[in-house]
């Protein structure tokens, strides 16, 4: 229904040409826009309502686990987080004040931008289910197994001297008197995500669609040939500095890989862009000493390169 909408408003209203011009352009970057904001705010409204049901109290208990459990557990829980980079970080601190070790708070530090709902919303819609499963599976690992290295280095002396645990810094929760509440919170959260994002979700599938119908599939691929065995740590080291929501990257990483780019090449710069930022190391310095910031985006680079490369070798089973 919403493709014969489409059509019929840029072919049939605007009388835009199909094949070429400004006609297929302002069809994808249509289409896209209204499936995508759609699906994300009917899927944060689901995940909103299912988030009421988790015990913080637990939660904490689980994150506090010795062993790979806690790191798992705080991974997850940052998987159903529907934040960025920078928005994970007062989380993150809270995390430290409540006294969960630093590796743990790591894991979930590292996880929430990477995997939220309308991330997976977004790659359900332009990569399929195959590719969206390892994605998520590959985000976890990337959480837990990063944070119990940071963890095993026993870092804490480059916490600054005024971030002590005072045991407050977990939130315990609203308490939920009934469902249609429960209701409420989903729906208010909903349209509070996708007021914040809605804007990096027209701008990457409007970046997309310029991609998609002007550069050449001939362009691509020889930058990519280029780069040779080295594309991904490229791509990935290139995106590392930038800032940049999901919602806006994953229209143009789908257009980078359908152009030629090799997946994991796509999805290592888009996870490099999601979970590592220059703002967000700023913003880190307020409890991190820089040693301890260097340490925790070289130690993700890595993580995210070997997920790209991994990417790229089973790209032909799933695509």
């Amino acid at each position: 229904m919403l493709l014969k909408f489409t059509d019929a408003l840029v072919y049939g209203i605007l009388r835009l040409d199909p094949e070429k011009g400004l006609g297929p352009v302002i069809h994808f970057f249509i289409y896209d826009s209204v499936k995508i904001l759609l699906l994300l705010f009917t899927m944060i409204l689901v995940i909103g309502v299912l988030r009421t049901y988790l015990p913080h109290a637990k939660i904490k208990k689980w994150m506090i686990r010795s062993g790979g459990v806690g790191h798992f557990f705080a991974a997850l829980f940052g998987a159903v987080t529907p934040f960025c980079s920078c928005s994970s970080i007062p989380i993150f601190f809270g995390f430290l004040e409540a006294g969960i070790p630093l590796g743990i708070s790591f894991s979930f530090l590292i996880t929430s931008p990477l995997i939220n709902e309308y991330l997976v919303v977004l790659m359900l819609g332009f990569f399929g289910w195959k590719i969206t499963a390892l994605y998520v599976v590959s985000g976890l690992l990337i959480g837990t197994v990063s944070g119990t290295i940071l963890g095993r280095m026993h870092l804490e002396r480059y916490l600054t001297s005024d971030f002590i645990s005072t045991g407050k810094g977990l939130d315990d929760g609203k308490v939920f008197g009934s469902f249609r509440e429960r209701i409420r919170f989903g729906w208010k959260e909903s349209r509070s995500i996708t007021r914040k994002i809605w804007g990096w979700v027209l701008t990457g599938v409007g970046i997309g669609a310029v991609i998609h119908n002007y550069v050449p599939q001939e362009a691509i691929q020889s930058v990519v040939g280029s780069m040779g065995f080295f594309s991904v740590p490229v791509a990935v080291i290139l995106g590392v500095p930038m800032y940049g929501s999901c919602a806006g990257i994953v229209p143009i990483a789908v257009v980078l890989f359908q152009k030629g780019m090799p997946l994991g090449t796509a999805l290592g710069f888009m996870m490099a862009v999601a979970a590592l930022s220059l703002p967000e190391a700023i913003m880190l310095r307020r409890a991190i000493k820089l040693p301890l910031i260097a340490i925790f985006f070289g130690v993700t680079t890595i993580a995210i390169i070997v997920t790209g490369y991994l990417f790229n070798f089973l790209q032909h089973v799933l695509v």
